[in-house]
């Protein structure tokens, strides 16, 4: 009886991370670049159960019994937003043209991190930066100067200002964008913390004055909260059953007579 409840108490687990998972999805839903996170449901190894029979030697099996799930991993989905026009100069937005995706390159605590939020600014000492103060990379790992935000970026990353370049965009590819993890502020990073190759020209396309918006299906992800709800609502019964086995068991059938 045990196992039945430890059973539905780890799907009512896995259900409520779905739904705070959902939750931030949709939280994010209006933030540039944002990419939506997706949940790996995986089953606990199944048990055989045998009967013993009495007076003899042999066992019969009986079945298999579920032991439950749980929420292997939570990884973001890396498919292209799409882009809005804000007219603003600092605002790039990154259009993937090649087999991988391409981010931004920014500097972090002196950590180079990466991202598709290309809602920059630029801040009083004229560093081209996030709109939480990480500042932008360039090719060489350099932090991008501008007198000020009147600059103009062509299709390939270059900045330039009155006809000269200042700086050329550190835009990174990668073939397996799955392999990165998040970092807050809209931040990815390699597991082991290495730099990702620069990009090819004709890997991406930087469009100024647009940015990309979050990837998140809010219709989806509204279906998605219901189903894992409801889920969690049915453990929760089969729970609140056991429960009521047990007390039954223990205050009537394990009553001694005096």
């Amino acid at each position: 009886m045990l196992r039945g409840l430890f059973t539905a108490a780890s799907g009512m687990y896995a259900s409520q991370r779905k739904t705070e998972m959902l939750t931030n999805n949709m939280a994010n839903a209006q933030t540039p670049g944002y990419k939506a996170d997706h949940s790996h449901v995986r089953a606990f190894p199944e048990m055989l159960i045998e009967r013993f029979n009495a007076g003899k030697s042999r066992t019969s099996q009986v079945g298999t019994l579920h032991t439950g799930v749980y929420v292997q991993e939570v990884t973001p989905r890396f498919i292209q937003g799409d882009t809005i026009q804000t007219e603003r100069s600092t605002d790039l937005a990154l259009l993937d043209r090649a087999d991988g995706t391409a981010f931004f390159s920014v500097e972090q605590n002196g950590q180079v991190r990466y991202t598709r939020n290309g809602k920059f600014t630029v801040d009083p000492s004229g560093v081209l930066t996030t709109e939480n103060g990480w500042p932008v990379l360039d090719v060489n790992g350099n932090q991008i100067r501008v007198a000020s935000d009147e600059f103009e970026v062509d299709e390939t990353g270059r900045v330039t200002e009155n006809g000269e370049q200042v700086a050329l965009l550190g835009i990174v590819l990668t073939d397996n964008p799955e392999n990165l993890a998040k970092d807050g502020d809209g931040l990815f990073r390699t597991e082991d913390d290495a730099q990702l190759p620069f990009a090819q020209n004709t890997d991406f396309t930087v469009s100024q004055g647009f940015v990309e918006k979050s990837n998140v299906d809010i219709t989806r992800s509204m279906t998605d909260m219901i189903t894992a709800y409801r889920t969690f609502e049915a453990n929760q019964k089969v729970v609140q059953a056991y429960d009521r086995s047990l007390d039954k068991a223990v205050n009537e059938v394990g009553r001694v007579n005096g």
